[in-house]
């Protein structure tokens, strides 16, 4: 039995299921401290941005997308905007085995089709038999499809100059000084900042940088921000220029992670 211990949600479980579906909402920046499950979940928002923190990786999850995460593995969940947070949570010892195999999180496509099928299973337990649930949970173990996509990783650098730096980008990702103009700032040359930023992020400055700018660009394109404006926000010279950076970085194009053909 999963337990709901969210005063603004409920947990769908009903006895023999494979699929248990929560449903709460939270709120802007809410967090729920890191945790993990006996069963796989698909964490997914119907509504909002959902994030989800694990081995120093974020997600960010519009309702396009959602993130297996297999049972076991710790992780923190968190709503970069308010979300409706509906997350099946699949019985490993009741799905099919390759469910098992998947060893690390994986993002997953949401079809229309699946996201009226979790809603569907979110009903009430005594508003499916238990035939008309088991026929829906096979389909939506069936709608399961990982696509190949890169983790946004920027991490933070312990060297305090380079943190200074860092931070300096964080609240400003379209500033375009270079690391010697960075060093006037905060009393370094441009060679040490190059090698704390390669020996405390684990790459190149400007790699760090393009990661970065991705990871800001994310929560403004899952809000519904055109890709002109975030492009221009995140330091980018043109639309053009910012989409070739996300593909190279995420996988795939804006409009394909967010589910906006024609962006």
């Amino acid at each position: 039995m999963l337990r709901n211990g969210h005063r603004k949600g409920h947990v769908v479980d009903p006895h023999g299921a494979a699929i248990a579906v929560g449903s709460f909402v939270l709120d802007d920046g809410e967090w729920f401290t890191p945790h993990e499950h006996p069963a796989h979940q698909l964490a997914w928002a119907a509504q909002g941005v959902l994030a989800v923190r694990t081995d120093g990786r974020t997600w960010v999850l519009p309702p396009s997308v959602a993130l297996w995460i297999p049972a076991g593995v710790r992780h923190a969940t968190g709503a970069t905007s308010a979300a409706l947070v509906r997350s099946p949570y699949v019985w490993p010892d009741r799905c099919p085995p390759v469910w098992n195999t998947w060893r690390e999180p994986q993002v997953v496509p949401v079809s229309g089709l699946l996201r009226e099928l979790i809603g569907h299973l979110a009903q009430d337990a005594a508003a499916l038999a238990p035939e008309e649930r088991r026929r829906a949970e096979a389909v939506v173990l069936d709608q399961l499809h990982p696509v190949s996509v890169t983790t946004v990783r920027a991490p933070v650098p312990t060297d305090p100059r380079a943190r200074e730096v860092a931070d300096a980008l964080r609240a400003n990702p379209a500033d375009g000084r270079s690391l010697a103009q960075w060093g006037a700032v905060v009393g370094a040359s441009a060679r040490t900042l190059a090698r704390a930023f390669a020996a405390d992020t684990g790459m190149p400055f400007g790699q760090w940088r393009t990661q970065l700018r991705l990871e800001a660009a994310m929560p403004l394109l899952a809000a519904g921000a055109t890709v002109s404006s975030v492009a221009r926000r995140v330091g980018y010279g043109s639309p053009s220029a910012f989409v070739a950076a996300f593909r190279r970085g995420v996988g795939v194009p804006p409009g394909t992670y967010f589910g906006r053909p024609g962006q």
